[in-house]
Parts: structure tokens; sequence; C-alpha cells
């Protein structure tokens, strides 16, 4: 007979090679950043700050910008506040690395992770200084109109607005972050419940018989014969 521990424990049995899918995380996030820092050094050396170059005619142009806000130059003058964030995001997500095993949480966090930190590197050592360094911005697409402004962002951006898209996609497929199935998830629940009712089943006549009144005795009268 399989006891609800058993069902609970094959119902949350994670693959031994899951347990190396932190390294996914790890690897996205250093080529994300990596690519943004060399590109970014690049464009500080070699494009013209506030000129647009075209690449493919008004579709696609370099236009190299130092921007103080947050990401597609948007809330300039809260440098700090973002600096803030950025590193709020980054604790919160090496505190989920003792969780993850699932790949597609893994590129999503490494998009995420990739990205802030790529901004946030510019914010801790470029000018005007740490720690509200501005971040160097050079992608315009005249073509997404953000309402109010020119859209001009950087690799980094592109990893964060990803792993957004990624992490939507996550949710609507509902895939758990421990890298369970759906029918594993269920059926721990279900593991759970049951156990959960055997306890209350095992625990409630212990309870009774604990709490249970003993039966008066009548005392013994002088003559050593019970009182009436």
């Amino acid at each position: 007979m399989t006891t609800a521990s058993e069902v609970s424990s094959d119902a949350t049995a994670i693959r031994p090679w899951r347990r190396w899918v932190p390294l996914i995380l790890l690897c996205v996030a250093l080529l994300v950043w990596a690519t943004d820092q060399l590109v970014k050094n690049w464009v500080v050396t070699s494009l013209p700050e506030g000129v647009t170059v075209p690449v493919l005619g008004d579709a696609l142009r370099w236009h190299f910008v130092r921007n103080p806000g947050a990401a597609f130059s948007l809330a300039s003058g809260s440098t700090w506040i973002f600096t803030i964030l950025a590193v709020v995001v980054v604790c919160v997500i090496l505190w989920q690395i003792r969780r993850l095993r699932s790949i597609a949480w893994s590129v999503f966090l490494g998009l995420l992770l990739g990205g802030v930190l790529g901004n946030l590197t510019d914010r801790l050592t470029r000018e005007p200084g740490f720690p509200e360094g501005h971040v160097i911005d050079f992608i315009s697409t005249p073509w997404m109109w953000l309402g109010f402004t020119e859209a001009i962002y950087n690799i980094a951006d592109i990893g964060i607005v990803s792993g957004m898209i990624l992490f939507i996609l996550i949710t609507l497929f509902g895939l758990p972050i421990d890298g369970r199935t759906r029918a594993q998830a269920r059926a721990a629940e279900e593991a759970a419940a049951e156990a959960k009712a055997a306890s209350k089943a095992v625990s409630k006549p212990a309870a009774d018989a604990s709490s249970g009144t003993e039966t008066p005795t009548r005392p013994d009268s002088e003559d050593g014969h019970a009182a009436p």
C-alpha cells in the first residue's frame, strides 16, 4: 500500500539534472551583461554623442545619448532611485536561485538579471559618478513611438523587456519555478491534503482519550464494605 508520504515524495521529486538549471540563469545573465558592456564601450569610443547615424534607414539608427533615467530614457532625474531598485532586484533574483529548477524561469531571470546588471554597472561606474552614473543608450527605432518621446535604448533594456515577455508566457502556461509539471503539483497538493486528513484522524482519538473523565469510586465504609 502506498502511503501519503510516498505519494508526496514522488510528486515533488526533481530530476537530478534539474539541479544544474541555475547555471542557465548565470550563463544567460553573463551573456547579456557582457554583450551590453562591450557594445556600450564601442559606442562611447566610436559614435559622436547626440548625432543620429542611420543603419537601416529610419527603421534602425544609432543615436548615442547618456540617460539619467530608466529604460527608454524614462523618468530622468531619479537616477539614485533606480540604482536602489536595481540592487533590490538583483538580490531578489539571487535569493530565488535556491528554488530554481525550471529552464523557462532560468532564462527569464537570466535575461532580467543581465539587463539590470548592465544598466546598474553604468550607474555605478560612468559619469557623473557613483551612484548616479548615466546609462548609455544608443539604439533608436522611431517606429517604436512611446507617445511622448522617441524610443532610445540599449542591449540591457532589450534583455529586460525580453525577460518580461517570457514571464508573461510563463504565467499564462502556469509553469512553476521549481520545475514541476501541473500533474506533479496537483499530486503534491492532493498528497498533502491526504496527509493532513490522516494526521487529524490519528490525533483526534488520542485527544479524546486524554480529555476523558474517570468514573469516581465510592469510598469504603468503616466496616470494609463499600458505602451504598
